[in-house]
């Protein structure tokens, strides 16, 4: 097996174990079984978004936005999110992998909450309701 396979695996296991425990997880569990119809798909989309930008795969394209600023999320669902895969990525990666992953996930989550929530109470800056 090359090295690049290896990568690729690893994070498919980084991809499979977040998603179990973010499924069971009391916080996000709902969030993930109200918004996702079809696992596999989602999961494999989630594979070739970590792949293009862990390992320069250039599988993925897409907004990362507009998908996440439909859900009925506050900011405390990102801040669980990135603890989870967190320690995920930590169990799972390389340090080099896991540093650049976390890198990207704190980033995304930060972008995600600045464009949902710029006023604080607000979503998208107006009001709830």
């Amino acid at each position: 097996m090359d090295a690049d396979t290896d990568r690729n695996e690893l994070i498919a296991a980084l991809v499979a174990t977040f998603y179990e425990r973010a499924r069971c997880d009391p916080m996000l569990g709902p969030v993930f079984d109200t918004a996702i119809h079809d696992w596999e798909e989602h999961l494999s989309r989630i594979r070739d978004f970590w792949a293009h930008h862990l390992l320069g795969s250039g599988h993925y394209s897409g907004p990362v936005f507009m998908p996440h600023a439909v859900l009925p999320l506050e900011p405390a669902h990102f801040d669980r999110w990135l603890e989870l895969f967190g320690e995920t990525a930590t169990e799972i990666l390389p340090d080099d992998l896991c540093q650049r992953a976390m890198a990207r996930a704190t980033h995304m989550s930060a972008s995600i909450k600045a464009g949902m929530f710029t006023v604080p109470g607000h979503r998208f800056g107006r009001p709830p309701g």
